[in-house]
């Protein structure tokens, strides 16, 4: 019998499954049909990436169901729109949880962004719409912006309602914070986005994994919340390379483009554990807490952060006008417009 030895082993072993050893590895996607491969937990979908399923052939019959669905409610054409918009994202949702064991993270619209009340309400939809197809509220999250007024959302969303959210579009440390005093269950630090914003605004234009502005970013937020023993998890997002995929190993969760996933699965380089509780225990930040004058003041010093918060939300709020242009021509089609 030949035993082959834990180095040996390792390197036989892709980088994929390395990473699941010390972080649960989630599929950052609306396309579905690219889960199964890579076998994650969990996925996450958002206005741009529902917008570019629904553009492929392979999906046109959730479009269509949605459609009907719309026009079955009734109502102006907005309000059509607008009920079509919410199955969609939650037929996707639906069909993404045939593939994962865990959850799938269904976005409010971006344009809510600034509006906590109308911001708890477009949840409420979603999570009843996820109840009425037979999935219960602990396995779906609801993808928030990471504005004051999505937090407080979130806030209420968790203790109210007990709506697990997923507060998304975070680039400062002044969101984290106030995203953990808040008690949500998870944030999405954006890795990749910060890096760009340096890269274009800098004279550096490349950076080591360890040194990476979006790793160093969100290697701070986890070793906050985890020396000072906040119950919200962090799940690093928007990858630019494997490289910060694999500076931030140990993370609680990571969520990874197919692209990259495929890059991960094909790569037999040795991955360890970059981030760990112990380690955060070790580090020198302090306890702090906002209000909010004190989060508006802070984020706003944070000049990255606060360009790449409106520059989302305004990316998220056009292709999700895209999508319901793309509706609005197949309804007048259905209607004999």
């Amino acid at each position: 019998m030949s035993t082959v030895s834990p180095d040996k082993r390792r390197k036989m072993e892709s980088a994929l499954n390395q990473l699941k050893k010390h972080t649960v590895v989630v599929a950052d996607t609306g396309d579905f049909n690219a889960i199964d491969e890579y076998k994650p937990q969990d996925a996450t979908t958002n206005p741009s990436l529902i917008l570019a399923a629904a553009k492929m052939p392979a999906y046109q019959h959730l479009v269509d169901q949605a459609i009907k669905y719309g026009i079955s409610k009734g109502g102006t054409d907005e309000e059509q729109v607008a009920n079509t918009m919410d199955k969609l994202f939650v037929s996707f949702g639906l069909e993404i949880l045939k593939k994962v064991p865990g959850r799938v993270s269904t976005e409010v619209d971006a344009r809510l962004s600034f509006d906590k009340d109308e911001m708890v309400a477009k949840a409420l939809k979603l999570i009843s719409l996820y109840e009425e197809a037979g999935i219960g509220k602990e396995r779906v999250l609801i993808k928030l912006s990471s504005t004051w007024e999505g937090i407080q959302a979130g806030k209420e969303l968790e203790e109210k309602h007990g709506v697990h959210c997923n507060m998304t579009l975070l680039f400062s440390f002044a969101q984290a914070v106030a995203c953990a005093e808040a008690k949500v269950t998870l944030i999405s630090p954006f890795v990749g986005r910060i890096l760009d914003w340096y890269k274009e605004n800098t004279d550096q234009k490349s950076y080591e994994p360890h040194e990476d502005p979006g790793v160093v970013s969100v290697t701070k937020i986890f070793n906050y919340y985890k020396k000072f023993g906040y119950s919200t998890v962090v799940m690093g997002a928007s990858f630019r390379n494997t490289g910060e995929v694999k500076a931030l190993a140990g993370c609680d969760l990571l969520t990874i483009s197919p692209g990259l996933l495929a890059e991960l699965s094909q790569d037999h380089s040795t991955v360890s554990q970059m981030l760990s509780v112990d380690k955060a225990k070790s580090c020198d930040l302090e306890k702090i807490h906002l209000d909010e004058k004190d989060f508006r003041w802070q984020h706003n010093e944070d000049r990255m952060a606060v360009e790449k918060l409106s520059d989302g939300i305004r990316k998220f709020a056009a292709d999700a006008i895209k999508l319901e242009t793309v509706i609005q021509e197949k309804m007048n089609v259905k209607n004999g417009q």
